[in-house]
Formats: structure tokens, sequence, C-alpha cells
């Protein structure tokens, strides 16, 4: 750690030399303007230029040496999060289909990618967002909305006896995944652009407790989706009224739990989030006596209704685990 005096100049100004490794590293010339910043704590912030002028971050990667376009895609899902603004595919010869399939996938699947360049040998895929303008409340509301049809259009599927619904409920997934890779994208960014924060309105704490959140409502997606991949089978054995009633009840009971969860996160409701985290042993008695009833089945069928309780409870676990964290959040604010 470097320390340095603080000196007065002209009677009325207090001033303090920069380190001149970090001037030279940032290339800033004599009398170039910096960004001074106040922050909560009060220590200062000093930025050297505004994030629009910020060289772009270029992630390249070789199709000749990766091969699997399955790893392909998860590489580049992991260099959308790191925050690359520019991310480029190559080879020595020509690219086969199936990477381009890859970057095709890759870009219909996140936000803001978009493939700008494109050849025999080689992909371009930018960044065309401006993080700033999707602020964090609103990724994760879109996201909890987004997941409340999920499982209330499941158990409509199975009232219903509707496949192709299910189906659709099972496809929806891609838009959960979507926005919770924004958020930890943008989370990320706030480490190398400092002005981000203040951009979106959040601290870096907030913006840490939203991808949070994030990933767990990313889980009880995937648990949603689960319970409409089963539905199928539940509706060519054609289950009793009752059991498929029971589900319903236990799966509002869930979304319940949850919408609790999301309500004491925007209102910052310590008490809210303490009951909501009380409402979980109901349900899980609940999907317990659901789980019974798989026993009185065989093979497949009583798999899927196994799977289904199982999921629904695990919802409103991660829901309660929503408002844990909440509480833990506004005691760590309290002590601030």
């Amino acid at each position: 750690m470097d320390f340095r005096k603080v000196q007065m100049t002209g009677g009325s100004s207090y001033v303090i030399s920069l380190p001149k490794e970090w001037v030279k590293s940032m290339n800033i010339q004599k009398n170039e303007p910096l960004q001074i910043k106040i922050q909560t704590d009060g220590s200062l912030l000093i930025l050297p230029r505004s994030s629009e002028e910020k060289e772009s971050r270029i992630k390249e990667f070789s199709a000749d040496a990766i091969g699997d376009p399955v790893f392909l895609f998860r590489c580049l899902v992991g260099s959308y999060i790191a925050g690359y603004t520019a991310i480029r595919i190559s080879s020595s010869t020509k690219l086969s289909p199936a990477t381009r399939k890859a970057a095709r996938d890759f870009s219909s699947m996140t936000i803001g990618q978009q493939i700008v360049e494109e050849a025999d040998s080689f992909i371009l895929i930018k960044d065309i967002l401006n993080p700033s303008e999707m602020p964090f409340e609103n990724s994760v509301k879109r996201m909890f909305v987004i997941i409340g049809t999920i499982f209330h259009d499941a158990m409509v599927a199975l009232e219903t006896k509707d496949k192709s619904l299910a189906e659709d409920v099972v496809n929806r997934d891609t838009e959960v995944d979507k926005l919770q890779w924004l958020i930890l994208r943008q989370y990320h960014l706030m480490f190398r652009d400092a002005s981000l924060a203040e951009k979106l309105h959040v601290s870096v704490e907030e913006a840490s407790n939203y991808a949070g959140v994030s990933r767990t409502l990313e889980r009880i997606g995937d648990h949603g989706v689960r319970i409409a991949s089963h539905v199928p089978m539940l509706i060519d054995h054609e289950v009793d009224p009752e059991l498929t009633a029971d589900m319903k009840s236990a799966t509002n009971n869930a979304m319940t739990i949850l919408n609790s969860s999301m309500r004491a996160l925007f209102s910052s409701d310590i008490a809210d989030a303490n009951r909501t985290i009380d409402m979980v042993a109901d349900l899980e008695k609940m999907t317990e006596d659901i789980s019974a009833l798989a026993h009185q089945k065989i093979g497949e069928l009583a798999l899927s209704i196994g799977y289904i309780a199982e999921s629904i409870r695990r919802a409103g676990e991660y829901s309660g685990d929503i408002s844990e964290a909440i509480i833990n959040q506004l005691i760590r604010e309290a002590e601030a």
C-alpha cells in the first residue's frame, strides 16, 4: 500500500500526487480532466475516462483447438458473463456448420450479442447493448414474471391435458437464462467500470444481492421446466383428478411463497421476509403427501409424480432462501 501526504496549494486547495505507474498505465496526459466521485463509505474514486471511451475487450477462440461445439457455446457464455465486448471465433480452414450453429445459438440466447461479421474462417460477435439501459431490478422482475407463467401453465397443461402447452413451457427456460446471464454480466462489468453502478443506481453490494437472487430464480425456473417435462407422462396415464388438484394446490402454495419473497425484496420488509420463511413448512407437508401417492404407482409414472413433488418443494424452499438473503442484507445495511 502506498501512502501519500496531503498538501495545500494556493492557501485553499488540498492536493495529493498520483502514482506515476498508474498515470502511465492509464495513458493520462498533462491537463487531462479526471472524474472524482465521493463514495458512500467516504472514500474517493478516481476515474481516468468515461466508460464510453474505454477500449473494447476482445476474446478470441480457436474452433480448431476447442473442437466440441457444446464446449464452445459454454465458452461463449462465459465470455459474455465476464463482460467481453467482442468475441472472435476463428479456424485455420473453414468453420464447421456445428461451430456456426453454436455461434448463432449464442447470439439468439443472449441479450445484446450480435454477429456483425462472418466469413469462411471466422465469426465476429459484438455487444450492441448499453448495460446501463437494463437496470437490475427490471431484469429480476421480468425473471419473476416468466417463472410465474411457467408454473401456472405447467398446471394448466396438466389439467387440460395439453401436451403442446407443456412443451411450450419447457422452451421458456431460455428466456429466464437470458436475463440471468445479463444480470451476471452487468455485475461483473461493474468491477471494470466503476461508473456503471452510478448509472444503474445501485451499489456494488446491491448488485451482488440482485445477482444472488437471479441465480436462485434461475434454479426455481429450472424446477418449473422439470415439472412441465413430466406432465406428458401424467397425461398419458390419465392420473386421478384428486392428484392433479393436489399438485395444483401445492404449486400455488410454492408460488405464493415466491410472491411473498419478491414482495419483501422490493419493499425491504424484514418482517415480511421472516413470515415467508415460515410458510415453507406447510408446503413441505403438502409435497410429502404427493410423494406418498407416488409410491402407490409403478414404473415411470411413479417417478414422474415423485419428480414433480420434489420440484414443487424445491421451488418453495428456494423462494424461502431468497427471504433469508433479504434478512441478511437488511441487517447488514442497518449496521452500516
